[in-house]
């Protein structure tokens, strides 16, 4: 989600943490040293791997790092046509595999095995990078183990997951793992800066354009329930930037989100003082219901979104004007372009269960803090709603220790039963009813 910066290295030795193709990879900074010397020794390198980090800690961005190591004849310089084409998902001899339904297929495996073993066309290494290999089942993970366990020579399997336990054994047992740590605020804030602050090349090059788009996204609404892409407070400044790498709680990508879409953090916000502002079992069944309308509403728009971004580089692919010139030929290649009504329903899915699990962040958040205050660790481990102290402050007296944990298992309960295929309106409306404080007098 950021934009490769290049260094102007020179040697042919692997460049520092702070160089090409690491440039771009935020508070890994042993993991980077790890790897780096790997690439330093490939006599002793292993060729399936497991990167695990948990949502946001650039588990992908790191395997592609890797990946453009391996295959850069400087070891990753940055500045290389190889380096840039496996940063851009270009180089033919580094595939990945992502999902934008809730599972991986048992087909994408097969094909992806399958061109495992071919013979690398331009680098050293045939690299197969698997995105969220904890979304296959185990079936589909038992038509990946053998190539696991014995990798052709020529070829190096790169699985990433959240946690090694959300990987089958039979799978862990046969990777090298790497975990990745949860950035601090200051390391995401400092990114942030860099990415989208006043001197960076966003800023110089790109923001007109941002805005010009977040122009026409506000225009093109046809529900007052779906986000527009907002871009006030852009550039960022350092105060913005920081509260941004804060709400975000370690997660990379949310904080760009956030840099990018003010709306994010309003509706960030209408959530959280929505949780603190639970006194009756009514106030949750709202509060669910609000949450699940606009959750449907931005996965219906984003989906909606990127199938007219196919169709339109469809069109422009095959020097044609609108959808109404595809000769009959083209029409199937079309529609498995832009995806089937199947297909696109699969993906709101995704996109609305990503929804759910950043709400249940935030609504957990709340009670992190509360737990934070109550254990007189604020200075150490600090509050992330900050703009909501007072009342976070004032439920932390209301409810025991034991309550406040109680509320953040409730809330993993909810998050498992959602990404299970559970109900997201009933869960949502269990929860929230459950996350009522006790009465009191004084606030009920």
């Amino acid at each position: 989600m950021s934009e490769e910066k290049t260094a102007a290295a020179t040697s042919k030795t692997a460049p520092s943490q702070s160089q090409g193709v690491w440039s771009s990879i935020v508070g890994q900074k042993k993991v980077i040293a790890q790897l780096q010397h790997e690439v330093k020794h490939p006599e002793e390198l292993a060729q399936s791997w497991l990167l695990t980090g948990p949502p946001g800690s650039g588990r992908v961005n790191v395997a592609l790092a890797f990946a453009a190591a391996l295959e850069c004849p400087n070891g990753g310089d940055g500045t290389c046509k190889s380096c840039r084409s496996v940063l851009a998902r270009t180089h033919p001899d580094v595939t990945v595999l992502s999902t934008s339904g809730v599972t991986i297929t048992i087909d994408q495996v097969r094909a992806l095995v399958e061109s495992s073993e071919q013979m690398p066309s331009l680098g050293p290494w045939r690299i197969m990078i698997i995105e969220d290999v904890d979304r296959m089942t185990e079936r589909t993970t038992n038509v990946l183990l053998k190539e696991v366990e014995e990798p052709a020579p020529h070829t190096m399997w790169i699985l990433c997951a959240p946690g090694a336990q959300d990987v089958l054994p039979t799978i862990r047992s046969r990777c090298r793992l790497v975990t990745l740590a949860v950035p601090s605020t200051d390391e995401v804030t400092d990114f942030l800066l860099a990415q989208y602050g006043p001197d960076s090349h966003f800023a110089k090059t790109r923001l007109a354009a941002h805005r010009a788009h977040a122009n026409r996204q506000t225009k093109s609404k046809k529900s007052g329930k779906q986000t527009a892409h907002g871009d006030d407070g852009l550039p960022l400044t350092p105060e913005i930037a920081r509260q941004d790498a804060r709400i975000a709680q370690g997660h990379i990508g949310l904080a760009v989100l956030y840099a990018l879409n003010r709306q994010m953090v309003r509706d960030r916000g209408v959530t959280v003082r929505g949780v603190l502002g639970l006194r009756r079992s009514s106030d949750g069944v709202v509060l669910a219901g609000k949450i699940v309308d606009s959750a449907r509403a931005q996965a219906k728009n984003e989906v909606q979104q990127r199938s007219e971004q196919k169709s339109q580089q469809f069109l422009v692919e095959n020097g044609l004007k609108s959808t109404r010139d595809i000769p009959p030929a083209l029409r199937g290649a079309y529609n498995d372009a832009v995806g089937k009504a199947a297909d696109q329903r699969r993906e709101a899915t995704r996109v609305e269960r990503d929804i759910y699990d950043r709400v249940l962040n935030d609504i957990a958040s709340v009670y992190r803090d509360i737990c934070v205050l109550q254990a007189d660790a604020a200075g150490s481990a600090g509050i992330v709603n900050v703009e909501n102290r007072t009342a976070v402050q004032n439920l932390a007296i209301r409810l025991s220790p034991r309550q406040a944990i109680d509320r953040l298992q409730a809330v993993e309960k909810a998050r498992r039963r959602i990404q299970g295929n559970g109900s997201a309106q009933l869960d949502l409306e269990a929860l929230l009813c459950a996350l009522v404080p006790p009465f009191d007098p004084l606030h009920n």
